[in-house]
């Protein structure tokens, strides 16, 4: 195209039977770069259409008001949509006596037995959530420095896997590997001189993955951010004939401070001692979150995570775009306490902000959200 120019250009491309077919719609540019004409029908063609040189019509002939008039041409032409299957749903088990402790700083949030989970996941099977995930309590009489407790078949986890196994055999599991729960420090590794060391920690993850594994669960998935641990958790699966284990990595997880009160939940938040600046990313990167995921699918990671989620979602459609892998968000509890607390002053119109909050995420890349919320959630969802 000449420079300076405005020129129309229309393009038909020849196809091998001798045939034609119009490859394009009609581009107007006064730029110095050539138009390169596209074809919404092919793969990803719309998607290139959006970075040309494309003027829609002027108004009046142009008015996209009229896609969005009525109920039934919105969801017509939705580019997204959420349903009950996006939805994972965290659950905080505990090993105390009660069926359901309440969680002062999550409203509507339980500490569960091995029972009451159990009940969950027949709830989550008949909303169709597709899986739970469990996040342990256990008494801080068997916490130490090694997080002894993590590796006990016999354990908390195990138990829960199994009732749960028990009672919905179609619920996908998956448990979180990380020793932040069973230590005394409240730190995710293994503690030594002050430090967190990353190599010995390496092997009590291995184990803690095999232990879960061989208890019954669909998914490990790793979130204490050590290096190396996903290869060590595969290799560890792969050795005990446990190669059809997903591993849903915690590939880009940041020291945030909207963790508050999940580790109020799970009982680390008055252990922990300093911070997790040294293994969690620092919240300025994303470029560094892209090595954390290339590394973790190189190592034997099925899927990936980003976490948090909603202050994160730049971070999720880089990670989607780039590695074209299932990667989940989580919806972290300060952001679910955020939204709770606006809801319960009237702040929000609760049932709207859930499902716009939900949303987010899958308009984002999102495969799927673990969220708080997917109970209520999916129950909208099916009201409609």
């Amino acid at each position: 195209m000449n420079s300076g120019s405005e020129q129309e250009v229309s393009r038909t491309v020849r196809g091998a039977d001798g045939g034609s077919l119009l490859r394009s719609l009609a581009l107007f540019t006064r730029s110095t770069q050539s138009a390169v004409a596209f074809s919404p029908f092919e793969k990803g063609g719309m998607s290139r259409a959006m970075t040309q040189p494309f003027a829609p019509a002027a108004f009046p002939y142009a008015r996209p008001r009229r896609l969005r008039d009525s109920p039934w041409v919105r969801r017509l032409v939705a580019e997204t949509t959420l349903t009950p299957a996006d939805l994972v749903w965290p659950l905080i088990v505990h090993d105390g006596a009660e069926d359901r402790v309440p969680v002062a700083s999550m409203p509507g949030v339980f500490r569960l037995s091995p029972k009451a989970a159990a009940a969950a996941a027949v709830e989550a099977r008949d909303l169709g959530i597709p899986m739970v995930a469990l996040f342990p309590n256990v008494d801080a009489a068997i916490k130490d420095g090694v997080g002894t407790g993590a590796t006990d078949p016999d354990g908390l986890i195990p138990d829960c896997i199994k009732a749960i196994k028990d009672a919905a055999p179609e619920i996908g599991v998956m448990t979180d590997v990380a020793l932040d729960c069973y230590t005394d420090h409240g730190h995710d590794g293994v503690l030594e001189d002050g430090r967190i060391v990353n190599d010995a920690t390496l092997e009590r993850l291995a184990e803690q993955a095999f232990i879960h594994a061989h208890a019954g669960a669909d998914v490990v998935a790793p979130s204490d951010m050590m290096d190396g641990r996903v290869q060590a958790i595969r290799e560890a699966l792969e050795a005990n004939g446990l190669q059809d284990v997903l591993i849903l990595s915690y590939a880009a997880k940041y020291a945030s401070a909207f963790y508050g009160p999940y580790r109020d939940a799970v009982g680390s938040a008055k252990a922990l001692s300093g911070d997790k600046k040294t293994y969690q990313m620092d919240y300025a990167n994303t470029d560094e979150a892209l090595r954390e995921v290339a590394m973790d699918i190189a190592e034997g990671a099925d899927a990936v995570m980003v976490k948090p989620g909603m202050l994160y979602l730049d971070i999720v459609r880089r990670v989607s775009e780039t590695f074209r892998v299932p990667t989940f968000a989580y919806q972290v509890s300060g952001e679910y306490a955020m939204m709770r607390a606006a809801m319960a002053n009237g702040w929000l119109d609760e049932e709207r902000a859930i499902l716009e909050s939900l949303h987010a995420f899958k308009r984002a890349g999102s495969a799927g959200v673990l969220s708080y919320f997917a109970p209520q959630a999916a129950r909208l969802m099916q009201r409609g």
